[in-house]
């Protein structure tokens, strides 16, 4: 009876390793750079989108997941719903790397929108009064299958690093 168990144990299949995941930077410092590289892309798709033209939204979406893109979708709808009309660029500075792992990137920034103006269909301005022109934004990236190995997850209004 010892020796069935023992030639049965023999046939038992062996179980296969679960692999570790893999860093998909080298190091840190490669990681932020390509944050700062994903948010580029992502800010110039932003830059050339016609809001009356719902196909160059697009460029845009394919650096967003989760959050972020949900909240994209949303907001370009409402603009060509709305009819909204956009002049100007936006760009960002102070790229301020805060926490890294190989599954989150965060980051710090000031997204710049002083050159920026929102017109409805009258042609009068559709931009917020108090609209600062500098905005401090925390910006979480995920790995993703875009050219930066990035995407971004989630921007959240911060005001714990005030743009200057």
């Amino acid at each position: 009876m010892a020796m069935i168990a023992v030639m049965l144990a023999g046939c038992a299949p062996t179980p296969t390793p679960t692999p570790t995941p893999t860093a998909p930077f080298a190091s840190e410092e490669e990681a932020f750079a390509a944050a700062e590289e994903t948010y580029r892309a992502y800010t110039d798709a932003t830059n050339r989108t016609d809001l009356d033209d719902p196909k160059t939204f697009a460029p845009v979406y394919d650096w967003l997941v989760g959050e972020a893109l949900t909240a994209a979708i949303e907001n370009y709808g409402e603009f060509h719903a709305a009819k909204i009309t956009r002049t100007g660029a936006s760009t960002f500075d102070t790229f301020d790397p805060t926490k890294y792992s190989p599954t989150r990137i965060t980051v710090r920034l000031c997204l710049d929108v002083s050159n920026v103006e929102l017109f409805d269909a009258t042609g009068a301005s559709a931009v917020p009064v108090d609209r600062p022109p500098r905005r401090p934004i925390e910006v979480e990236f995920v790995p993703a299958g875009t050219p930066t190995t990035l995407a971004i997850s989630s921007t959240i209004p911060t005001s714990e690093h005030p743009c200057d």
